[in-house]
């Protein structure tokens, strides 16, 4: 690593920048570091957790319900959050145990995402494959450690007008998702208050699990006249 290298990077490696020779002390240090952060990280998840039980669960119980009537989830993010969209939409229609439902990730196809980034813009990328695909019984949620990403705000603003179960994953202040929520334009938003990128996935992950917890629970249970919708 040249000296250039190790200056522009010393602040994700600061055991290594420190130019630590005793290997234990170093590697007492690294250990220090990643206890830290999982305890970080379990604090906020126990707290995001205790902060929006009840939308959580209200939120899971209404999927479940479009779910009996044929509803898909659709799924959507930037970055490392496109990556957590996708997670969850597997969480949904692979689980490891329980009821599978549709559920797509709408970043999971290379050639539609570049299609319409190369022609109408890339903030429609989530908007249009809303306009082609969702039906009014549908969910969809958005993932967002700003809460401020363009594309995702679009395409919630067109699902809630559509009459689909919209919620946001922010992190943060929450952002424009928080603003919606206030303004009754997007029904749930789930705020992970950090400044750290890392911290706010993690807890998204936690949040996104307890919804399909939430709505597993409740689709197990016997349908409204034991009749489900098709």
């Amino acid at each position: 690593m040249t000296t250039h290298d190790s200056e522009s990077t010393s602040f994700l490696y600061p055991f290594i920048d420190s130019e630590e020779t005793d290997a234990q002390s170093l590697l007492d240090d690294l250990a220090a570091s990643a206890r830290g952060k999982a305890a970080e990280s379990a604090r906020l998840q126990k707290e995001s957790l205790d902060e929006y039980g009840d939308g959580l669960t209200a939120a899971g119980i209404d999927m479940a319900d479009r779910f009996r009537r044929g509803g898909r989830l659709y799924t959507f993010g930037n970055g490392g959050s496109s990556t957590d969209a996708a997670t969850l939409a597997s969480l949904f229609s692979r689980p490891a145990r329980g009821r599978p439902v549709a559920a797509w990730s709408l970043a999971a196809d290379q050639a539609v995402v570049t299609a319409l980034g190369n022609d109408v813009g890339f903030d429609l990328i989530f908007k249009r494959q809303i306009i082609a695909h969702a039906r009014d019984r549908d969910v969809a949620i958005a993932l967002s450690t700003s809460g401020n990403s363009d594309d995702l705000m679009t395409a919630l603003t067109e699902a809630k007008q559509r009459g689909l179960l919209t919620i946001g994953f922010a992190g943060h202040e929450g952002g424009r998702m928080a603003a919606m929520a206030s303004a009754g334009e997007l029904d749930f938003c789930y705020t992970v208050h950090s400044q750290s990128i890392h911290r706010i996935q993690e807890s998204h992950a936690m949040l996104g699990y307890r919804l399909w917890s939430v709505a597993q629970e409740h689709m197990a249970r016997p349908a409204p006249n034991s009749v489900e919708a098709s």
